[in-house]
């Protein structure tokens, strides 16, 4: 970078040198991106799409979804099986390399590194609107629950990069999936208490296709059905229920959800005989 580049940048000199060293950008802040998570990885710089090599790609995404971090922690976390020094010197390459394609995508921020405030990510975004269809935030939830419909991201199951297999990844998949699943529970709980059975129901059902194992989302199967009115549709969901636990966990269901429909714990329904209310027969 030209010396008058990194004065404009409010970067001394030899500041902006160090900083070269380290694999951080100097320029001027970047233009408005987008890193998409969900799906598929995609960054786009302005109006153009950013194609990285994986180690780079592996970096964002780190940043991402786990904010601002020290270099030995993210080293730590994208090479785990190196040793320090080789660690650090694959993220400076990492650094080096996302320079070039985008310059100040990363900044440095007192040692530690993040994305710059100007990138938008998309798995960020549809965890903050989850949280506050969660909390109840009247601007979040009115119209959305009013129509059944989930917001942007989770309507489609919100899959966090699905075709890779990094296991500092798990943690995040989990985070995000918990999330939907409440959501679609609160979903259903609110359109049933509005009335709107159908609705309710899908959005309950699409929990269990999510967790099979989920008790709790299969009381919001058998709550409906009972709100509803429809006793024997109501005995045959918590069949399945005790079922599918007693054939994947070798557990009977809670006593909440069998006090749902005022039977003792040790005896099974009638309704064990019939047909599913969900899933395969």
């Amino acid at each position: 970078m030209p010396r008058d580049a990194s004065l404009r940048a409010g970067v001394p000199a030899a500041a902006a040198r160090d900083d070269r060293r380290r694999g951080l950008a100097t320029a001027e802040p970047v233009r408005s991106a987008v890193l998409t998570l969900l799906g598929s990885f995609r960054l786009r710089v302005g109006a153009a799409e950013v194609r990285l090599p994986a180690g780079a790609q592996r970096l964002l995404v780190v940043l991402a979804l786990r904010g601002r971090q020290s270099r030995s922690r993210v080293a730590g976390t994208l090479w785990p099986d190196s040793p320090e020094a080789r660690a650090l010197g694959s993220l400076r390459t990492s650094l080096w390399r996302i320079n070039l394609a985008a310059p100040a995508l990363v900044v440095d921020t007192g040692g530690a590194i993040d994305l710059a405030p100007e990138v938008t990510v998309d798995a960020r975004e549809l965890m903050e609107r989850t949280k506050a269809l969660l909390q109840g935030a009247p601007s979040s939830t009115s119209t959305s629950t009013s129509t059944g419909a989930l917001p942007p991201g989770l309507d489609d199951g919100g899959e966090l990069l699905p075709d890779w297999d990094d296991e500092w990844l798990a943690d995040e998949r989990e985070r995000l999936c918990q999330l939907h699943l409440h959501v679609r529970e609160s979903f259903a709980e609110r359109l049933a208490s509005e009335g709107k059975f159908g609705l309710a129901l899908d959005m309950a059902l699409g929990a269990l296709r999510l967790d099979t194992l989920r008790e709790s989302a299969h009381r919001s199967v058998i709550r409906i059905h009972l709100q509803e009115g429809n006793l024997s549709e109501a005995r045959r969901a918590y069949a399945t229920c005790r079922r599918v636990l007693a054939q994947e966990l070798g557990v009977a269901p809670a006593p909440e959800t069998t006090r749902m429909l005022g039977l003792p714990a040790d005896r099974p329904p009638r309704a064990d005989r019939a047909r599913p209310a969900w899933g395969r027969p």
